[in-house]
């Protein structure tokens, strides 16, 4: 079976997939847990430990049109979701947040270039001072 998949990506759940190794993926309502791992592992080629499911359902929301002096009112509804809690052996990840990951990658080394040549002007403060007070 084909299953679209779709990721959730939000903070909080790329904080869930760095401390526990858990990815938040939507999936169509009629999956059911085994299925939703099967899929998650031959998608991904990983090896899946455990699915947590949820049902959200959808809101009603009103929706208020204007056209020129006329309003209606009418209540829309946004659609039901089911969202799965996806738990992966230690080792597999899945590239959602591959470039969120780069990225604080290159902040941290720009990060430590730029300790390392405050290092070294320091240093070389220190010398000018030390032949300064001879």
């Amino acid at each position: 079976m084909n299953a679209i998949l779709k990721p959730r990506l939000s903070e909080k759940s790329y904080f869930t997939s760095q401390k526990t190794n858990t990815f938040v993926v939507d999936v169509p309502a009629e999956l059911n847990k085994h299925e939703i791992a099967d899929a998650i592992a031959k998608q991904f080629d990983v090896k899946v430990v455990n699915v947590r499911t949820v049902n959200r359902k959808g809101k009603s929301k009103r929706v208020m049109n204007t056209t020129g002096k006329r309003y209606t009112n009418r209540m829309g509804v946004q659609s039901d979701i089911k969202k799965a809690y996806v738990t992966l052996a230690k080792g597999n990840s899945l590239p959602f947040f591959d470039a969120i990951e780069e990225q604080e990658a290159k902040s941290e080394k720009i990060v430590e270039q730029v300790k390392k040549a405050s290092e070294k002007v320091e240093k070389k403060e220190a010398k000018k001072a030390k032949k300064e007070t001879k």
